[in-house]
């Protein structure tokens, strides 16, 4: 089936967020005495908000809900954010508007529909997107397939007939999951697992290479696995 649609990642794909997730859950165990550990972020990276928050909330032993947990993380992320802190990753604006130029894509992250629309609207990719989904919308988060499936149900395809961008494990699994072929652009400060890079169709060094290879799928020419 030819390849007609691209859904990207978020946070690592085309911004440099991920440390401000991990410094905002940091932060909000430290109000507990709790000191959160890089294997806490390798737990909830790919959780949906909703997820991470209830992990969160147990994890520091705080007497908040999850979704005032998650409502405060948020917050110290728009602030980020809104600062300047989130910079878009080179070759990411490139990217996404010559591919959007080409075919229709869409946005499938973890991050809270608040996040997202800040992201975006930060950096002027809006209108370049034709469907935005936030795991927080579908039933489960990454790893699981939901919020793949539920952007290329958006975009008027199958799985099957788009290509997914990820940086993490977890996103990877979810992508290839709902039948993706999966471009990883692997994030070097979270790494993602052998058994999950091994998933991808490429591997790519940088989002100009990710560029290159999405209009090369496009273009319905042969990309050889690597």
């Amino acid at each position: 089936m030819a390849l007609a649609a691209v859904v990207f990642d978020l946070d690592g794909v085309l911004v440099e967020s991920e440390h401000l997730w991990e410094e905002n859950w940091v932060a909000y165990a430290a109000r507990y005495g709790v000191e959160w550990t890089a294997e806490d972020t390798g737990t909830v990276q790919g959780m949906s908000a909703p997820e991470w928050a209830a992990y969160l909330a147990t994890r520091s032993g705080t007497d908040e809900t999850a979704e005032q947990v998650e409502h405060a993380v948020v917050d110290g992320m728009i602030a980020a954010i809104e600062a300047g802190r989130a910079p878009l990753l080179p070759g990411a604006d490139a990217m996404v508007r010559d591919v959007a130029a080409t075919a229709p894509v869409a946005l499938a992250s973890s991050a809270a529909r608040r996040v997202i629309d800040a992201v975006l609207r930060t950096h002027g990719l809006t209108g370049e997107f034709t469907a935005t989904v936030s795991s927080a919308e579908v039933a489960r988060g990454k790893p699981s397939p939901d919020v793949y499936l539920e952007a290329a149900s958006r975009l008027g395809r199958a799985g099957s007939e788009c290509l997914g961008v990820e940086d993490s494990s977890n996103g990877i699994r979810a992508a290839a999951a709902a039948g993706l072929t999966v471009v990883a652009l692997p994030n070097p400060a979270y790494p993602p697992k052998p058994d999950a890079l091994a998933l991808a169709t490429v591997v790519a060094a940088d989002n100009d290479e990710v560029r290159a290879t999405l209009l090369a799928y496009l273009a319905g020419e042969a990309v050889a696995r690597r």
